[in-house]
């Protein structure tokens, strides 16, 4: 698919994906020197044809096409070139040039003396306005090295494109360690700066071509000064051909006007002549992709291999990779977020998991009214359980427990909420938002201490947010202890499950279950917490109900509940 090219001076940059070889390319040229002289008379001739007008108005150089060439113009007006991928074409500078033996360093230099000694004793020259420079060439167009990203130019290039100017680019490359997928470290935390200019930017080689155009005067050709690019041509190894600017089809000519005094007008019109496939190429060709990619998919699948290690009978092995993503509406700024993992009787995870995590202190902005501090902070944990350890009554599943804290210039530190979240106990993605509050003593003492000196009452056990972990007992009674609503903390889950029971044949039908049906005895669970899901909800609307009666009615409806006779 292609990109707009647009008309006129500088045409916008086209990208097109093939798959044919970029050897079949061949792209047209014309080139035209637009004169007063021949605009005039064009402008006669289109005007007696199209209406009997006496008056004659100035025509508009974007109505000037390939199709409009006159018998007026002049053979060095006037120019059309076919040109093929990497095509060498020369210009009257380098006939000039190679000519003499001097001039000739390389091997490459060389080898253009003879081919244009050849062409000189043939005359098979088919070029005089319109030349070439190969990726071959030393040749290198100074708008490429200009770092501007707009057409401003009062445009200064930032202190970052200044930075990556100096970084090299590389090849992508692929090591192959005995038919293995090759580690390396994910971070590297002291990165030299040799390893940030070898590793920094990845691009893929790119083969370029550029199609000139000797805009000199009559009789001044092969002066440096005169050259003009008329397009770029650029392919990589991905299929990616840019054509800058875009073939015309049906849209104007460009126009380039030369520097100095003459200050002449030139129009020129890129089309792609390149010849179709016939449609027995077309299918050999897709049976060759099918089969490149059939053998692809299995030097992928063989670098990948089948040895996946499988969990033990029995057991459940539960991955879960998160993300603390934000938290919104706490009262000061530079928040972070201290969290943890609690395992219920009978989970394992392995020796060396970690099981709690600090996310980085960040700063809060403001979105829709409230303050809000993104994070985007990863964690992963690793957790299994033992069908037969299964207790005969609900099955406590992993539970995360976090706190949020606040920081100042001061270096004060102040808890602004606690709260705890469900590992979701089925396999997907999830978004989750907790509410959470912070304990608080009556009076404004507690307060004025908590802005002036920092800190505040904090919990010994982060647990007894929910059932502290060393509670035994069969009541827990919180009588007294005040607490304060606070923000929210949003987390993400990407939970995976493992287990031998997912490959038995016999539980083929039952796949459409929760994996904790499969394991047995718990078929109740997903029941129980909707049960108390519907009844917080039902809850939380007989609040909201009774808070928006009058008064009148209220005191009432309280006279009524109190009156032993109703």
């Amino acid at each position: 698919m292609a990109a707009d090219g647009g008309g006129g001076e500088g045409g916008a940059t086209a990208i097109y994906r093939t798959q044919d070889p970029v050897q079949n390319l061949r792209i047209r040229i014309w080139l035209q020197r637009v004169t007063p002289t021949t605009l005039l008379t064009q402008h006669v001739l289109q005007t007696a044809s199209i209406s009997k007008q006496n008056a004659i108005e100035m025509a508009t150089f974007n109505t000037v096409t390939s199709e409009g060439i006159t018998d007026s113009y002049r053979t060095d007006d006037q120019e059309e070139v076919v040109v093929g991928w990497q095509e060498k074409l020369f210009s009257q500078f380098e006939i000039d040039l190679f000519k003499n033996d001097y001039a000739c360093q390389s091997p490459l230099d060389y080898q253009y003396q003879n081919e244009i000694l050849r062409l000189e004793e043939t005359g098979e020259r088919k070029n005089c306005r319109i030349f070439t420079y190969t990726d071959f060439d030393r040749y290198t167009s100074t708008e490429e090295h200009c770092k501007m990203v707009t057409t401003s130019a009062m445009e200064t290039p930032s202190y970052l494109t200044e930075r990556m100017s100096h970084v090299r680019r590389r090849r992508q490359e692929r090591r192959i360690m005995e038919g293995k997928i090759p580690r390396s470290r994910i971070i590297t935390w002291e990165p030299t700066e040799e390893f940030v200019r070898n590793n920094h930017v990845l691009n893929t080689p790119v083969q370029t071509m550029y199609i000139m155009g000797d805009l000199g005067p009559y009789g001044k050709l092969g002066h440096r000064e005169h050259e003009y690019i008329l397009c770029t041509i650029k392919m990589d190894g991905n299929g990616v051909l840019s054509i800058k600017p875009d073939f015309n089809d049906s849209k104007a000519a460009y126009r380039i006007e030369t520097e100095g005094e003459r200050r002449d007008l030139w129009l020129y019109i890129i089309q792609n002549v390149s010849a179709d496939a016939q449609p027995e190429e077309q299918n050999r060709e897709k049976n060759l992709l099918k089969d490149l990619y059939n053998r692809h998919k299995e030097y992928l699948s063989t670098l990948v291999g089948d040895e996946f290690e499988t969990p033990p009978m029995g057991f459940l092995q539960v991955f879960v990779n998160g993300e603390v993503v934000s938290a919104r509406g706490f009262e000061y700024d530079n928040l972070y977020v201290q969290f943890f993992l609690e395992l219920p009787e009978n989970w394992t995870c392995p020796p060396t998991q970690q099981l709690s995590g600090v996310t980085q202190t960040c700063a809060t902005k403001v979105d829709d009214l409230e303050n809000v501090a993104y994070f985007s902070y990863p964690f992963n944990f690793e957790m299994s359980i033992r069908s037969e350890d299964q207790p005969e009554g609900l099955l406590h599943w992993p539970m995360i427990y976090f706190g949020v804290y606040s920081c100042d210039f001061w270096q004060r530190y102040r808890i602004e909420g606690y709260g705890y979240i469900n590992i979701p106990d089925s396999p997907g993605s999830y978004t989750k938002t907790c509410q959470t509050w912070r304990p608080i003593l009556p009076g404004t003492y507690a307060e004025m201490r908590r802005f002036f000196v920092g800190g505040a009452l904090e919990l010994e056990d982060m647990t007894y947010v929910r059932i502290p972990s060393t509670f035994k007992g069969e009541r827990l009674s919180r009588f007294g202890f005040r607490t304060k609503t606070t923000g929210t903390v949003t987390f993400k889950f990407y939970c995976m499950q493992q287990c031998r029971t997912f490959l038995d044949s016999t539980m083929a039908k039952k796949r459409s279950q929760n994996v904790l049906d499969r394991m047995g005895r718990l078929t109740h669970q997903a029941t129980f917490h909707s049960v108390l899901a519907a009844f917080g909800q039902a809850q939380h609307r007989m609040h909201e109900a009774r808070e928006n009666l009058p008064k009148d009615l209220l005191r009432t409806s309280v006279d009524l509940e109190s009156d032993p006779r109703t």
